[in-house]
């Protein structure tokens, strides 16, 4: 099996998932030079349910939030990384500067983002309550993110 699915795959497995009573868990970012926070966040989104699909920005989809000279790490490694992680169970690439339309066709039963979101300003989160499911924040671990790294690097 693998990890890796379109979204017309992922669309068809989180189907078949609700139907058999799993609990599907989604989150979704960049990921783009992966670090201890990424992983913690990650194995804490898959402890909400029973199985994790990670949405990811493609290349495009993170220079039109990022900018220019992003991302450092291009969309297959990212994905390669993501999905070599035992707790996370599907990675979907997207294009779109918001996973607003994945997370419709996913139908997540819990969506998850970090702390800096408020939970009134996660993309997705209306259409997850009313449809039965919840939001969640995970708090970050203090001292790591991909820009701070880039800047003890030098760059942007």
């Amino acid at each position: 099996m693998s990890k890796f699915k379109s979204l017309a795959e992922i669309k068809k497995v989180s189907a078949k998932l609700r139907r058999d009573g799993k609990k599907v868990v989604f989150t979704n970012g960049c990921f783009d030079i992966i670090h201890y926070g990424h992983v913690k966040y990650l194995e804490k989104c898959k402890k909400l349910g029973d199985v994790l699909i990670v949405g990811l920005n493609s290349d495009s989809s993170v220079r039109k939030i990022k900018g220019k000279g992003r991302p450092v790490t291009g969309q297959k490694e990212r994905a390669v990384i993501l999905a070599a992680m035992e707790f996370v169970d599907y990675v979907v690439l997207f294009d779109e500067s918001t996973p607003a339309g994945l997370i419709a066709k996913i139908g997540p039963r819990v969506l998850v983002k970090g702390g800096d979101w408020a939970k009134s300003e996660i993309v997705g989160g209306a259409f997850v309550k009313k449809t039965g499911g919840r939001v969640v924040t995970v708090p970050f671990i203090k001292g790591y993110s991909t820009t701070r790294i880039l800047k003890r690097l030098g760059g942007k």
